[in-house]
């Protein structure tokens, strides 16, 4: 049987054909369901698997059935379904189904904390390659096997459309998807209404970039042509873009020293960003300069053009800047923030309060954090974690920094909110994606978090992509850390809400 998920192309008489793959989970499972043999719903003849047991066996069928369709359409609200689009196969299901078969078979009580840890861990978790996206597939799984799968009726979402039955052969299951929602709602997938609306934003926006990339690159018609356009652009860039920092000058107000190691992050931030300023500048006055026809318009130079016209943050900028996923509209203004950040901790000093979204490496940030708490109190640094306590002040009314860790600001939240007055995790308003975090008080401990203790240990990133590679120092490009909010609901909830918090959003 081919994928679940990907086109399959076979050779039939000297013709490629290809299989597309069924889409939507009532879709997904009448495939399953068709191809699955007769015996397979009766008692076999040996007496290995009597009635009661295959009655058990049905259930479990449908749950892990039901589940594999779930983990693949859950790929299409992107990053709020999974960090990383994994290609799950057939064979990831069928070696599911035949070990659940063996153990509900050879045991009087199906264990199913073996069940789940073969499915999660090792079959279908041997794809997983993202920390955060195991724990998502694990729980994912809680609600699809559990003894209480075995009633029936048994609800797998609220709705209840989805549920047990006590179907004795093939037919009666084909006739119950059969009457299934043609396209399932979020609920089924443990995610808010409102995820509809992000796998709508997400199909938008991968057709504008497609119709972008087709769009004639000479202008018709009257009004100013490509090429003032595109000059009046760079111009607009380069008057907004400051001159790099004196690093010279920097390194004499904030020296190394070891009683503060925000002094070496300042430095680090000002040579970080004075590349992206510098490459910044002489693209545009090259650009401008070959729009002239004062030097050669080369290939890279005329895609900077491209992008600059399609509102685009070029490419060479890119790489050479921190991960950003705003156009260019949005991303000059964002980098003259980041950038007056700076300038206003050097002219003014250590602020009492960070805008953690404008550091080009928050990392540096966070362990500069810890690094002064060991230095002050004599501990190894490896014994120090961060304890999150959320606060009722705003960032301007914040005149003195704590005693002790850091006070930070500028984060979003994805897949649910933060309660303004109880500072809680609850559930996100209709048609709001995301919202902002109160500020937080970074606070240096010697701390463990215990799972049943009320905290949801949610990750954050700096864009909304949310999976990254490794870069040389061993950090994620993407992944800042993993924060604690408080929650008077299970993990399992918001694991499945896929919450996350952000520095940065797309506008």
């Amino acid at each position: 049987m081919p994928s679940a998920k990907f086109p399959v192309s076979v050779l039939q008489n000297g013709v490629k054909m290809t299989n597309e793959p069924p889409a939507g989970l009532r879709a997904n499972l009448r495939t399953a369901y068709a191809a699955m043999p007769p015996e397979s719903f009766e008692p076999s003849e040996d007496g290995e698997m009597d009635a009661g047991k295959m009655d058990t066996w049905r259930k479990l069928m449908f749950g892990l059935l039901l589940f594999n369709a779930v983990i693949l359409e859950r790929r299409k609200f992107g990053p709020l379904g999974w960090n990383i689009a994994y290609g799950f196969t057939a064979s990831d299901r069928d070696i599911c189904l035949e070990q659940t078969k063996l153990l509900v078979r050879d045991y009087d009580v199906v264990p199913f904390k073996v069940v789940t840890e073969l499915t999660a861990e090792v079959n279908y978790g041997g794809r997983v390659t993202d920390t955060w996206d195991r724990r998502t597939i694990k729980n994912q799984l809680y609600d699809f096997i559990n003894a209480d799968v075995l009633r029936e009726a048994y609800a797998f979402s609220p709705s209840g459309h989805y549920k047990t039955i006590a179907a004795e052969d093939k037919e009666g299951y084909l006739a119950m998807i059969q009457e299934l929602p043609v396209n399932a709602g979020p609920e089924v997938f443990g995610l808010h209404d409102n995820a509809d609306i992000t796998c709508a934003q997400n199909e938008t926006y991968t057709m504008f970039a497609a119709i972008l990339s087709l769009q004639p690159r000479a202008a018709s018609g009257g009004g100013k042509t490509r090429e003032e356009l595109l000059d009046e652009t760079a111009d607009d860039i380069l008057s907004k873009t400051p001159q790099p920092f004196n690093l010279e000058a920097v390194a004499d107000k904030y020296p190394t020293i070891y009683e503060d190691s925000m002094n070496t992050v300042v430095q680090q931030e000002c040579i970080r960003y004075n590349k992206v300023i510098v490459i910044i500048h002489q693209s545009l006055k090259d650009f401008r300069k070959a729009l002239k026809g004062a030097v050669v318009m080369t290939q890279e130079l005329e895609v900077l053009g491209t992008q600059l016209f399609n509102n685009q943050v070029p490419d060479m900028w890119a790489n050479a800047a921190y991960p950003s996923m705003k156009p260019l509209g949005a991303w000059v203004p964002d980098l003259g923030d980041r950038l007056q950040f700076l300038q206003s901790w050097l002219d003014g000093g250590k602020p009492a309060a960070f805008w953690v979204s404008g550091f080009y490496f928050p990392q540096a940030f966070l362990t500069g954090t810890m690094q002064n708490h060991a230095r002050k109190y004599q501990l190894p640094i490896d014994t120090v974690s961060f304890s999150y306590q959320l606060t009722h002040t705003l960032p301007e009314e914040v005149k003195l920094p704590p005693t002790n860790g850091v006070l930070i600001f500028g984060m979003f939240i994805e897949g649910a909110r933060v309660d303004s007055e109880t500072h809680l995790l609850t559930e996100s308003r209709s048609k709001e994606l995301y919202t902002s975090l109160p500020m937080m008080h970074l606070v240096p401990v010697d701390h463990r978090v215990d799972p049943d203790s009320g905290i949801f240990v949610t990750t954050v990133y700096k864009t909304l992509a949310r999976f990254g590679v490794l870069s040389t120092t061993g950090h994620s490009t993407n992944f800042v850390m993993a924060c604690e909010l408080a929650s008077d609901r299970p993990q399992q909830h918001w694991v499945k809400r896929g919450v996350a918090a952000f520095l940065a959003l797309k506008v």
